[in-house]
């Protein structure tokens, strides 16, 4: 099925609940708790977004991270800044990383979540690395051509 590149993506709570990896009773409760936010629309035709995804996304990786639902319901209205470090990965964990390849055989993978980086901080550590290693890689080449 083609969408145009705006339209968000609509899910049913049944799909929604299992690209969560969470319960519909989870996922009710978490809207009930206002972690989530409510279904765009009402009865059956109410209908959840790529937000919502994510949303339940961050709860799920905080949640295994040993955080209680209130601290995070701190978080998620920012009462405090700063989003605090999850517990070591698990076997079988989903994360989603952002790939950054600098040259052949040169990569940075980042679990932005993990390391506490905000997508603008992200872009900018990705365009700090690519410049530093064309720094690198342009100086390497004038001592060759120099010698």
């Amino acid at each position: 099925m083609n969408t145009p590149a705006n339209t968000p993506t609509q899910y049913p709570l049944d799909t929604l609940c299992t690209l969560a990896g969470l319960p519909r009773r989870t996922v009710r409760y978490y809207i009930q708790l206002k972690l989530v936010d409510p279904p765009i629309g009402a009865t059956r035709g109410a209908y959840y977004t790529d937000r919502h995804l994510q949303q339940l996304l961050t709860i799920r990786k905080w949640t295994e991270g040993g955080l209680s639902l209130e601290r995070i319901s701190e978080l998620l209205r920012g009462d405090e800044p700063g989003v605090p470090a999850p517990k070591p990965r698990k076997p079988g964990s989903v994360e989603v990383m952002s790939h950054l390849v600098v040259a052949d055989g040169v990569e940075l993978v980042i679990e932005p979540g993990r390391a506490g980086l905000k997508p603008e901080e992200v872009r900018k550590l990705f365009k700090s690395v690519l410049d530093s290693y064309s720094e690198i890689t342009r100086s390497a080449n004038n001592k060759e051509q120099g010698e």
